[in-house]
């Protein structure tokens, strides 16, 4: 039996980790079609509207779709995550407790919210994957190579684990009163200055948007994606986008596990 003050064994940490994990896989299995529909229906009639039907009425140029699917597949990823954390957080925190339930398995309380965070990566990473068939069907193909394929993959996966970490802060900081108004007031932004539907590289006219957007973490997953989807399309350096990825990931990690930490002890 293993007392308060000694550590946990990794067998049984490891265990519980990946039963925690597991079960979230399973639940979302089961609510597949709702939690696709919930995160695909807002990217579908973005990449429809501005990339084929302003396109076919001769409103955009007709390059503007490829351009503009790699923003929507990051956004799409990026989003998912970030919901995915913060909104059950906010609600198990405040209404609900079933987190609670999770502090009392055999875990460091840090690893109940780094399982947080990597269960909304896996459903970020569904919803980016499927809208590559999709933007194939809305548009009728997709910019991408084989070769371009890893790169693609790390930037998903680092942007969704932003994501999700971001998604933390918010569900440790905001409370459930408050949690519509924030979210009202960080996604319009978060859209529209997350370089999702133009290249940041394009912006020099306007210099302190372009500014704005180096602020904003889903620019670089954007123009991660962008850079080997339509290399033709001048972006930033796959490289500084993976090191301003990583360096996000590490901040607000660090203040979400802080945050996750407090409301777990109040």
């Amino acid at each position: 039996m293993t007392t308060a003050g000694d550590p946990l064994p990794r067998a049984s940490v490891g265990r519980a980790f990946l039963g925690l994990l597991l079960r979230d896989v399973f639940v979302t299995g089961r609510e597949l079609g709702a939690f696709l529909a919930q995160v695909l229906l807002q990217p579908i009639f973005l990449l429809f509207v501005f990339g084929k039907v302003l396109g076919d009425l001769g409103y955009v140029q007709g390059g503007f779709s490829q351009v503009l699917l790699p923003g929507v597949i990051a956004f799409t990823g990026f989003l998912t995550a970030l919901q995915n954390t913060a909104l059950p957080l906010v609600i198990d925190f405040s209404y609900t407790k079933e987190i609670e339930d999770r502090l009392l398995a055999p875990l460091p309380t840090s690893l109940v919210a780094v399982e947080k965070i990597l269960f909304a990566t896996l459903r970020g990473l569904v919803a980016a994957v499927v809208m590559f068939p999709l933007g194939v069907l809305i548009l009728g193909s997709v910019s991408l190579t084989w070769s371009a394929v890893p790169m693609v993959a790390v930037g998903l996966v680092l942007g969704c684990l932003v994501g999700a970490a971001l998604g933390l802060v918010l569900g440790t900081l905001v409370t459930a009163q408050k949690i519509n108004v924030v979210f009202a007031v960080v996604l319009t932004p978060l859209l529209f200055t997350g370089s999702t539907q133009f290249p940041w590289t394009q912006l020099d006219s306007l210099r302190w948007f372009q500014v704005v957007c180096a602020c904003n973490p889903l620019t670089y997953v954007a123009e991660l994606l962008r850079g080997e989807m339509v290399p033709a399309v001048g972006s930033i350096a796959a490289w500084v986008c993976v090191l301003a990825l990583l360096g996000f990931l590490v901040v607000l990690t660090a203040v979400g596990l802080r945050g996750f930490d407090r409301r777990a002890i109040d």
